[in-house]
């Protein structure tokens, strides 16, 4: 009989020739738990997505009260259910009132896929203007505004009228014009390695948007839900975007995305034709009560609220000689090191130590530091000690 391991590999269809391949039986608070009964301290929350931890007791008895009462009853938008609604009213009462109607689809490229074509819809424009090293999703539209050129090269034709420009350059944003239907934008960079804006250039690129009746949309697919010590990311930087796409982090494991705007910009996808933009399981009942179920406990549990001291413990601690910097904000840090083949054998050994890291997309040579945000200090400074020794094993 075959074991699950030779499943994995004969049946689901791989991303890669070298998966981790760990078999994982449990996960609970900040711990992964493997078949033999070894526990690895998870410090990349699948990839920003446990923000309140495995398997939180308030997200799981959310879920099962849900479960009682109802799961998929009809496509999105048609029967009035009330973690929809519920969860669309907690959104919009702690956002800026110009994002107030929320459109709940499965996930963060959904949420991008949906943003660009009320852009387009709303603005009657076709131009799309995103940014170098900036990372939005793997369907086709969300691939076309990627802004890595390796990983679109493949499946070339893409949507056409996309053309990318520098973050943190301010020269760069006369290319948005009145042509431009949306500039598409990470509030922090995730993929390319945790780059934060600097200089008010997002204060900036708002102006040039204003004057261009360009739509700002900010993907906070990564950085939301109160990664960067706020709930969301934008809230750092003194502007506020006309679209916001929301995922990973929002469900507590469970698959939710939304993009969120102006009910008169949302309108334009309800006409012209109706049924502008469809979705069969977006809204999610379950899905939805788990998400109302992470923002409450973000904010009366007060969480957001020590993600400064935490960073400030993760920087004082990770202190080498083959450290270069640590970039970021808040709990999605990157650690760089001198190249790529180094920082994997760096990461191969903490995970092999029982602590999970990863590396990023567009920036091999740092280690991703993005762990639930109910880490506590006690796990930070052995978090922290077990990649310093893995460094000097390494190294």
């Amino acid at each position: 009989m075959s074991t699950e391991r030779q499943l994995f590999f004969n049946h689901l269809a791989q991303t890669s020739e070298t998966p981790l391949a760990l078999e994982i039986e449990k996960a609970e608070g900040i711990y992964l738990y493997d078949t033999s009964g070894k526990r690895y301290l998870d410090l990349i929350s699948g990839i920003s997505v446990s923000n309140v931890g495995h398997r939180h007791p308030k997200v799981l008895a959310a879920i099962q009260n849900q479960l009682n009462k109802y799961m998929h009853l009809m496509v999105y938008g048609e029967y009035i259910q009330s973690p929809q609604v519920l969860l669309a009213k907690m959104l919009a009462e702690n956002l800026p009132e110009n994002l107030s109607s929320v459109y709940f689809v499965n996930s963060g490229s959904e949420a991008i896929e949906g943003a660009m074509k009320l852009a387009k819809r709303f603005t009657g424009r076709a131009e799309i203007v995103s940014f170098k090293n900036g990372y939005h999703g793997s369907t086709h539209g969300s691939l076309s505004i990627m802004g890595n050129e390796e990983f679109k090269n493949a499946f070339r034709p893409l949507l056409p009228d996309v053309s990318q420009i520098r973050f943190n350059n301010t020269n760069d944003l006369i290319h948005i014009t009145n042509r431009t239907a949306c500039a598409v934008v990470e509030t922090i960079q995730g993929e390319a390695g945790a780059v934060v804006p600097e200089n008010n250039f997002l204060k900036q690129l708002r102006e040039r948007c204003n004057a261009t009746g360009t739509m700002l949309i900010a993907d906070e697919v990564q950085c939301g839900f109160g990664r960067t010590g706020k709930l969301f990311a934008f809230e750092h930087f003194d502007f506020i975007p006309d679209i916001i796409c929301l995922a990973k982090g929002m469900g507590g494991g469970m698959p939710i995305g939304a993009f969120i705007s102006s009910k008169k910009i949302m309108q334009s996808l309800s006409n012209n034709p109706i049924l502008g933009h469809i979705t069969t399981f977006g809204g999610h009942p379950v899905c939805c009560a788990a998400s109302m179920a992470v923002l409450t406990i973000l904010i009366e549990e007060k969480l957001i609220e020590q993600i400064e001291n935490k960073e400030k413990l993760f920087r004082s601690l990770l202190k080498h000689p083959k450290i270069k910097s640590v970039n970021g904000k808040g709990l999605l840090l990157a650690v760089e090191f001198e190249s790529y083949e180094q920082n994997k054998i760096i990461i191969d050994k903490c995970i092999e130590k029982g602590v999970i890291a990863d590396w990023f997309l567009f920036n091999s040579h740092s280690m991703r530091i993005a762990p639930p945000l109910t880490i506590t200090e006690e796990e930070i400074k052995k978090a922290c000690q077990i990649v310093l020794n893995c460094i000097d094993e390494a190294i």
